[in-house]
């Protein structure tokens, strides 16, 4: 028997030393007349705003450069994504959840984390912050934004349709698959940091997805963020395949969603149960 179960079969004895929030109602009429629902939406896209200006900025700005050496390369380029979530998930982590993407927002509905009413709030804020961000990186880099693809997630030559919407799958689980990791109610009761130190782990996989799927989709896994740049950019292949930077994450979050909470939660409850049974064994 691990250690795990047998802590928490020990603490579970005396009564659990974690609460599980309970589950959202799925449809919620009364947020609609609280002042914390509309405030965590300008959060929400207040951060997805500036999510897009400092990402798709910085994958101009790298393109903008001549040499092979020069601009902050693939590397800076996930470091931005992933640092930018790092730090507008700490500070919208108390206000909104910090969701800022609609397929994470989608895997927390399905895990009844958020009622329905949030969710497509949500979205809808998430994808008009988008919007907003790009345009504000296309009015302060007309030229170089329409002439370098204004940082549009396309399926690039060599990869085919389908290696395009399997690496988004996989991808936007790693993330969604992180996020539920973070917030589990059961691991902040019992390391204190946790809560504080959330945020670094859902920006470092947003970091290494991106190094893996820059090269095939320039790295979706955010709905809001390729729609945003279409939106702006509107031009190329920019709407070509868009399908599949909204079908791959939000596969990506159910697939993520369903694995954690009714495998791994499922399997752990399961384990305590038999523990409490047989306290001996």
């Amino acid at each position: 028997m691990s250690k795990e179960v047998s802590e928490e079969g020990q603490t579970q004895h005396h009564g659990k030393d974690y609460v599980d929030p309970p589950p959202a109602p799925l449809i919620d009429m009364a947020e609609l007349r609280l002042w914390a629902f509309y405030r965590a939406l300008i959060a929400e896209f207040i951060a997805t705003l500036l999510f897009l200006y400092i990402t798709v900025a910085t994958v101009i700005g790298h393109k903008k450069q001549s040499g092979p050496c020069d601009g902050v390369g693939l590397l800076g380029i996930a470091w931005g994504f992933g640092g930018m979530i790092f730090v507008l998930v700490y500070c919208t982590a108390g206000i909104s959840g910090g969701h800022i993407n609609p397929a994470v927002t989608f895997g927390l509905f399905l895990a009844r984390k958020v009622s329905l009413i949030r969710a497509l709030a949500y979205m809808v804020a998430q994808c008009l912050g988008a919007i907003c961000g790009t345009g504000l990186v296309k009015a302060f880099m007309k030229h170089s934004y329409n002439s370098l693809g204004g940082g549009a997630n396309e399926v690039n030559s060599g990869y085919s349709k389908g290696t395009a919407l399997g690496a988004e799958i996989i991808g936007t689980f790693v993330l969604v698959y992180t996020v539920f990791s973070a917030i589990d109610p059961k691991r902040s009761a019992r390391d204190s940091h946790v809560p504080v130190l959330a945020p670094l782990p859902i920006g470092f996989a947003v970091f290494m997805v991106h190094l893996a799927t820059i090269p095939i989709t320039g790295t979706g896994i955010n709905p809001a963020r390729s729609f945003g740049a279409a939106v702006i950019y509107n031009n190329g292949k920019a709407w070509d395949d868009h399908w599949i930077f909204w079908v791959g994450p939000f596969v990506g979050a159910l697939a993520a969603a369903a694995y954690h909470q009714y495998i791994l939660r499922a399997a752990a409850i399961k384990a305590l149960g038999s523990f409490r049974s047989n306290p001996t064994n």
